[in-house]
């Protein structure tokens, strides 16, 4: 009798394999990539100012889907919406390992994108469905296990892009998909609990959606996209529309009966704004990065997708082993300060990389970077979970990948901009700017915020 007691105030470790694939399909894909996009431009006839729209394409459409996803999933509960959604990466990864050109390739990229929305916001929901059912509310155990996971497949994402591409192509980095789509249809059919609670009837699913909320949400977003990635005074228009869709966004969500994003209670948690604010800021300089400096070890440095890969072997050991430890430990300031900090020493080093420079500066690079990768993730994630309304769980942790992928969307438009036709040594110095100063911003905003000091995980050491 006490072994079941104990069994039921304990969370249910069987949803731990299903969670941790699903929220790990997003970032494996924003990852592999990176090694690919020089390969693929080469086969395709692109250059690095095209292939930019591969990285694009998959956040703009993650940025719409996050909070949409994690929206029906607070009504309807995670199950359905995860099978629905890694069911669509499958499909995704068929379509792109077939691609026979840039289009076709582009818009793999967008059904991914929508795909792999599901599979954070369902996490982050179970979690909280599973804190009601024990009565305990400290899932941060649970929080560090999906960040590692995360962190991990996040910095081996290029290694094993290389190593795939080096076997079979960059089609293979595609093909992938297909195996992990059915691993976590399985797992989720088999682990994952049936919706027990009350859905919205069919007539009031659109009132509940607020559709016209989403469409304004997703017209801010494209126009903001396509002026981002096509800087030039003629295109003006596009910030209009997007200030426009902006404003009519802001009247409709204050005015819906059920809104999209509930703008009062947003505007209202100063602490949620803030820790989106980072969010957007901390991954310009995280994608950059990633992209960027990738790139630039290929064509400018001259290693292969594969050596590129290996490259950031001690990015991976790093974040990993800081993300472990750091789990462990109370609040997220600290993590936060020390996750800045990082971030603009690794961009310092940049700016002294050249095409001569010695392979231990790249790696040294890589190991700098590898602190802010296994913290800054970690922190936004527990912020998130303890400043959200807890009937939005779903939805806010969806929110705060749209803001960070609006951030990387600045990052891939970057990148974009500054190496133009080549990855070359100028432009990662370009590039290296641009994140520094994202770098000292993101430093200021967490300086200070003193509402960080006051989120801590319950019963942590």
């Amino acid at each position: 009798m006490s072994e079941r007691t104990s069994t039921a105030t304990r969370f249910d470790r069987r949803l731990l394999p299903p969670m941790l694939l699903g929220s790990v399909l997003n970032p494996i894909n924003s990852t592999i990539i990176s090694v690919a996009l020089i390969p693929i431009g080469r086969a395709l006839g692109a250059p690095p100012s095209e292939t930019a729209w591969l990285v694009s394409a998959l956040y703009l459409a993650t940025s719409l889907g996050q909070p949409v996803l994690g929206r029906l999933i607070d009504l309807f509960g995670p199950r359905r919406l995860f099978l629905a959604g890694t069911t669509l990466v499958g499909l995704a990864g068929v379509l792109g390992t077939f691609a026979p050109n840039m289009e076709v390739l582009i818009a793999s990229r967008v059904l991914l994108g929508f795909g792999t929305c599901a599979g954070y916001p369902a996490s982050m929901a179970l979690l909280r469905s599973e804190a009601r059912r024990t009565g305990e509310d400290n899932p941060n155990g649970v929080l560090t296990a999906l960040a590692v996971a995360n962190q991990t497949i996040a910095v081996i994402g290029p290694l094993l892009g290389g190593l795939l591409i080096g076997v079979g192509g960059w089609r293979a980095t595609f093909a992938l998909n297909v195996p992990l789509a059915a691993a976590a249809v399985l797992l989720g059919l088999l682990r994952l609990p049936k919706h027990t609670g009350e859905s919205p009837e069919r007539g009031q699913l659109a009132v509940r959606l607020d559709l016209p909320g989403m469409g304004l949400f997703a017209a801010m977003l494209v126009s903001l996209l396509l002026f981002l990635m096509n800087l030039h005074l003629r295109n003006w228009y596009l910030l209009v529309i997007t200030v426009a869709a902006g404003a009519a966004f802001a009247v409709r969500e204050l005015r819906a009966a059920s809104p999209f994003i509930d703008l009062r209670v947003l505007g209202g948690n100063t602490p949620l704004l803030a820790t989106y604010a980072r969010a957007v800021v901390a991954y310009v300089v995280a994608y950059s990065f990633l992209y960027g400096f990738s790139q630039w070890t290929e064509e400018g440095f001259g290693l292969s997708a594969f050596h590129a890969g290996l490259v950031q072997i001690p990015m991976f050991v790093t974040a990993i082993g800081v993300s472990l430890v750091a789990g462990r430990r109370r609040g997220v300031r600290g993590k936060l300060l020390v996750g800045a900090a990082g971030q603009i020493a690794a961009c310092l080093v940049m700016l002294t990389l050249g095409g001569e420079s010695p392979l231990w500066m790249l790696l040294l690079v890589a190991l700098i970077f590898g602190v802010p990768q296994g913290l800054n993730n970690l922190a936004l994630q527990n912020a998130v979970y303890f400043q959200a309304d807890p009937e939005r769980t779903a939805s806010s942790a969806g929110l705060l990948r749209t803001f960070a992928y609006v951030g990387s969307m600045i990052a891939s438009a970057t990148t974009a901009i500054s190496f133009g036709d080549r990855a070359d040594t100028g432009g990662m110095h370009e590039l290296a700017w641009v994140m520094l100063a994202a770098g000292v911003l993101y430093l200021l905003v967490t300086l200070f915020d003193r509402t960080l000091g006051r989120v801590r995980a319950p019963g942590t050491d």
